[in-house]
């Protein structure tokens, strides 16, 4: 199936799982637009992709709004929008993080998302089939956090799991909003993928990690929202 004539924003998509994202709807004939804050690595990942860039810094409302009214000067809408850039911040355990680096973590995991999908959401409307992917993480369900057979209970990181957890909530609030319309809203957990974020540890690839993701923005009416989803299915808020 292909879906030329379609547009795609991916946010932090200059390295990693939001590379592999871009990559793979460019494969489907998506017309990506490749987002990144720094300008020099973004237009390096754009030409391998053989995307457009999109400087965006998802922490600046003045960027954000840039990126908006850049995108429908030369494509008049939007119909998919992932939003992916993301940090991991923390320290040793809760009580001795400062509260700057949950500050910062939440600037680009939260606050960002939310500026950016309100930015987008008038060029989304235009679409006849709207979509919105949060890249979300298993370690911001509550239910897996509190479990002690859960292999999540042992993480205990206050900043990142925490702004996962706010990043499903803030899907889930959209997700009821828009419902009843041709936009889809929905959250993923791409699991835990080698990239740059945990110094390359994980054990699986950015681009099985984007599976999921790319799923979920190609999905059609039938398709879900409002879900919280990894490639086995729908996972515990």
């Amino acid at each position: 199936m292909t879906h030329e004539g379609t547009t795609a924003l991916i946010t932090g998509a200059n390295k990693g799982i939001g590379f592999e994202i871009a990559r793979s709807l460019g494969l489907a004939g998506v017309t990506v637009l490749a987002g990144a804050r720094d300008r020099s690595r973004g237009e390096e990942a754009a030409a391998r992709l053989g995307a457009a860039f999109v400087q965006i810094d998802v922490t600046s409302e003045e960027s954000v709004a840039a990126a908006a009214e850049w995108i429908e000067k030369e494509h008049g809408r939007l119909d998919i929008l992932v939003n992916n850039a993301g940090i991991a911040q923390g320290g040793p355990t809760p009580s001795r993080t400062p509260l700057e680096t949950t500050r910062r973590v939440y600037d680009t995991n939260v606050f960002g998302v939310i500026a950016v999908t309100n930015a987008m959401m008038p060029l989304l409307r235009r679409s006849p089939a709207g979509r919105i992917v949060n890249v979300s993480s298993e370690v911001g369900s509550m239910e897996m956090a509190s479990d002690p057979e859960s292999p999540i209970y042992a993480l205990n990181g206050v900043s990142y799991q925490s702004s996962k957890t706010a990043l499903n909530m803030i899907t889930l609030c959209y997700a009821k909003e828009f419902a009843g319309t041709s936009i889809k809203i929905n959250a993923c957990s791409p699991g835990y993928c080698a990239t740059d974020l945990n110094g390359h540890t994980g054990h699986r690839s950015a681009e099985q990690g984007a599976a999921i993701a790319v799923r979920l923005a190609l999905v059609d009416e039938s398709g879900p929202t409002g879900a919280f989803l990894d490639d086995g299915g729908a996972l515990p808020w």
